[in-house]
């Protein structure tokens, strides 16, 4: 049997790098014919990430491949992360092809060793390489069928009428997948962006169908339906490997052990299930005026909570929040400043509730957990996970579905945040929520176990690039 060497390309961003690399932990400890190699690209936080999980991985079986430091996109690209990572990882694309040519040297090389490739899906310039080599490509999503479907209706329908999306649509989406028609609003702020993330979005989706297999960050028992709509003879082989999350959490570049100390020592005096968490991811952040509203909902609410705050300046926290606030709260509520290790506040037993951006990785960790999500979406693909969550699945509340700028006040008022709040920790539609949450939780459990659903596919997806020795 040949050696089986799997070569990793995950793209810019934490959370694509934390699922692709948790996949690839799993495939080395299912089966001892799988090697790895990782082309690390340079790029915040990655090396540090990296470098702490290869490893537990084992040395022996992962390798990582650094790729040399390219210079960035020009800034005004900024304005569209779609095409900013976009740009940048086809400035890459030369130096995978230096890289590959060291690892994969001739063909004759074939005859010992087996490579595939695993491309994160903003990593689709990359499949020229893997084709120039002459060796398979699949996809990886660390989010869900959901937004996978979406950029595929995406590419049809530019195909067929060639612009992107229009905002403020009358007409609902009708996408595979999904039971309920998806508004235009639920869609990512990409689609609409003629001269932003769209092109860059059509190009990266018009690549999904050439690759050999779609590996995807979810579980059947959550997206079944999804799952079905997609055997069509048209789409690649979806293997549905999640929840693919880095359970034990992750180092970070700002954590401070004082601080992680005094949230477990306050929690640990906490009532179970009696603490509302509140925080919006990397990039999550709110003006002055959003989070006095946060602030006096929390207080109206009467409940308490641990709330993580992103400001540029974390002295502006005082300054933003008068000192009257904390007094009135005094040991019922805490706030943390700038990052606070999520994964292990959601197991904590004290805590009962999250407020979340609704990021992938984080809907993974709170179904996991058993803990019942608010939404309240920022950017990228948030918005749809959020409808899915509310309307497709049945488990989260609505605070928002929709929140971002499109010209309008998107100011949510203390009023709607301490309601969702209450509705979240209170009375009889909390024991019916967290009831269905933490069936989903045995599902998620179970579905990676032997003989689960996640399980099962990557088994299939272990045999099928094997079974080509």
């Amino acid at each position: 049997m040949k050696r089986t060497e799997l070569l990793f390309i995950p793209s810019p961003g934490i959370s694509h790098l934390v699922s692709m690399l948790e996949f690839a932990k799993r495939l080395i400890q299912y089966d001892e014919r799988i090697f790895i190699t990782i082309l690390s690209m340079k790029f915040p936080n990655h090396d540090a990430y990296i470098n702490s999980l290869v490893p537990s991985l084992s040395q022996s079986r992962v390798k990582l491949a650094h790729l040399p430091q390219v210079d960035p996109p020009p800034p005004e690209l900024l304005n569209s992360p779609e095409s900013y990572v976009y740009v940048y990882v086809e400035s890459l694309v030369p130096h995978v092809r230096d890289a590959l040519k060291h690892i994969v040297p001739s063909h004759s090389n074939l005859d010992t060793t087996h490579f595939v490739m695993v491309l994160d899906f903003f990593c689709m310039p990359m499949m020229d390489v893997a084709n120039e080599l002459g060796l398979p490509s699949y996809m990886f999503m660390p989010s869900n069928i959901g937004f996978l479907s979406s950029m595929l209706y995406l590419a049809t329908r530019h195909d067929q009428i060639s612009s992107e999306l229009k905002e403020s649509n009358p007409d609902e989406y009708s996408l595979k997948g999904f039971h309920n028609p998806v508004p235009w609003s639920a869609l990512p702020q990409a689609y609409f962006c003629k001269d932003g993330g769209y092109s860059a979005c059509v190009k990266m989706v018009r690549r999904f169908k050439e690759t050999k297999g779609i590996i995807v960050n979810s579980f059947e028992g959550l997206e079944a339906h999804g799952v079905s709509s997609f055997n069509d003879g048209e789409t690649p082989p979806i293997y549905m490997v999640g929840p693919a999350v880095n359970f034990k959490g992750q180092p970070h570049s700002s954590t401070d052990h004082v601080q992680n100390n005094r949230i477990f020592k306050w929690l640990d005096e906490q009532p179970q299930s009696s603490v509302v968490f509140l925080c919006f991811g990397s990039l999550g952040t709110f003006d002055a005026s959003q989070l006095r509203e946060i602030a006096s909902g929390l207080e109206c609410s009467g409940h308490r909570f641990l709330w993580c705050i992103r400001v540029q300046q974390p002295t502006l926290i005082d300054e933003i929040l008068p000192e009257e606030f904390l007094e009135r709260i005094g040991s019922k509520g805490m706030i943390c400043n700038e990052w606070a290790p999520q994964v292990e506040v959601l197991a904590h037993n004290a805590v009962g509730g999250f407020v979340s951006h609704c990021g992938w990785n984080s809907i993974l960790e709170s179904l996991w957990y058993g803990v019942p999500i608010v939404t309240w979406p920022v950017y990228a693909e948030q918005q749809l996970n959020a409808f899915q969550m509310v309307r497709e699945f049945d488990l989260a509340i609505e605070l928002r579905l929709d929140y971002r700028n499109r010209g309008h006040n998107q100011l949510v008022t203390a009023e709607e945040i301490g309601n969702a709040v209450k509705k979240l920790m209170e009375g009889d539609y909390n024991v019916v929520m967290r009831k269905k949450v933490k069936e989903m939780s045995d599902i998620a459990r179970k579905s990676i176990e032997k003989g689960g659903s996640s399980f099962d596919a990557i088994r299939k997806f272990i045999n099928n690039i094997i079974g080509s020795n």
